[in-house]
């Protein structure tokens, strides 16, 4: 087990680490004391009917969940719903690579899917505070592929789902982009397999694995028109050196590759036998689909392909040119958007 400040409550709690005991995972074996970082907002009702679980992102923590999707008079309003945040296995906060030991630390920790994580917050959610059913399950990026697998998985559960700038299954195009995400990062002779000493020892690859993130993540048209220097940095070099590449910086290499492992692999279609329509057929939440206009990672090309299979659907996509990096809050016409489609998908009555 290593130590990263980075990760911790002083920057992104408060959270608190709740055990769920052994899971067994979908690739073989298990994580014998599975912890899950958990932060809420609002009350559980009397009923048990006002609970919203949102699902974290590559990269991303329960903490930007918190700073720029939940609010008072927002969609996610604590006053109004009980908002329970879990950080997906392998990001840092919740049991990861960086903060397992013995024979599953670091490059040695078991590979994870978005099923196992799926599987450990139903049983958290079930037996943690007594759910029955969820009013909501919205996820962006990664966060959306487990909310499709929660819609799939558990059917009966989940009464509404809004899965952001995201897909039920990874396409083969994604898949190859997020390879070149890890690779920038096994590729630098300090990760040394796995065994570096600190996140600054890979601080070459990490830099690379941001500057592909700024290819993709963002969209041309956002930096045609300038919106990197209108948060702030005078040129391209400055806004990849500060912005982007610090964000990438402090964090664990192995960690990150163990989320873009399960990235890739994205499938609600192993529910059933490889074969996606029968999977996204079992769906019976009242779904958004919502990608982002310009997002070059899950273009809605892509989602409205899975959309068109969802029984009862509607196609949601929120204009940006920030593109999928716009879920980091840069723009309030996007949060906007997808608070008014939150908003009306949670007036809407379901059984």
């Amino acid at each position: 087990m290593s130590t990263n400040p980075y990760y911790g409550q002083e920057g992104y709690g408060p959270y608190e680490s709740i055990g769920i005991g052994s899971l067994e995972l979908e690739e073989g074996g298990t994580i014998p004391d599975c912890q899950l970082a958990v932060a809420t907002h609002g009350t559980l009702n009397a009923a048990k009917d006002n609970a919203i679980l949102v699902p974290t992102w590559f990269s991303g923590t329960s903490k930007i969940v918190e700073q720029v999707y939940i609010g008072n008079g927002r969609a996610l309003d604590p006053a109004k719903y009980f908002i329970i945040v879990v950080n997906q296995i392998g990001n840092g906060l919740s049991t990861s690579p960086h903060n397992s030991d013995g024979t599953q630390a670091g490059p040695m920790f078991p590979k994870v899917r978005i099923g196992d994580d799926v599987r450990a917050q139903y049983k958290l959610l079930s037996v943690k505070y007594g759910l029955k059913s969820l009013a909501l399950v919205v996820g962006a990026s990664m966060g959306a592929q487990q909310t499709y697998e929660w819609a799939v998985r558990y059917p009966d559960f989940v009464k509404r789902a809004a899965p952001i700038a995201g897909t039920a299954k990874n396409t083969e195009h994604g898949f190859v982009f997020t390879e070149t995400l890890s690779d920038a990062i096994t590729s630098d002779p300090g990760f040394n397999g796995g065994k570096y000493g600190s996140p600054t020892d890979v601080a070459a690859g990490l830099s690379r694995h941001a500057k592909l993130w700024t290819v993709m993540g963002w969209s041309t048209e956002f930096f045609r028109e300038g919106r990197h220097k209108a948060l702030g940095f005078d040129s391209m070099r400055a806004f990849v050196d500060t912005f982007m590449a610090g964000y990438f910086a402090p964090m664990d290499p192995n960690d990150l590759l163990a989320m873009a492992w399960r990235w890739q692999r994205g499938d609600v279609s192993r529910n059933t036998g490889d074969d996606l329509a029968s999977a996204l057929g079992r769906i019976k939440a009242k779904t958004y689909v919502m990608p982002i206009s310009h997002d070059m990672f899950f273009p809605p090309s892509d989602c409205a392909v899975e959309q068109r299979l969802i029984s009862g659907s509607q196609f949601r996509p929120p204009k940006s040119i920030c593109g999928h990096l716009g879920l980091f809050g840069v723009d309030p016409e996007l949060l906007a958007q997808l608070d008014a489609n939150l908003n009306e998908l949670l007036a809407t009555p379901v059984s």
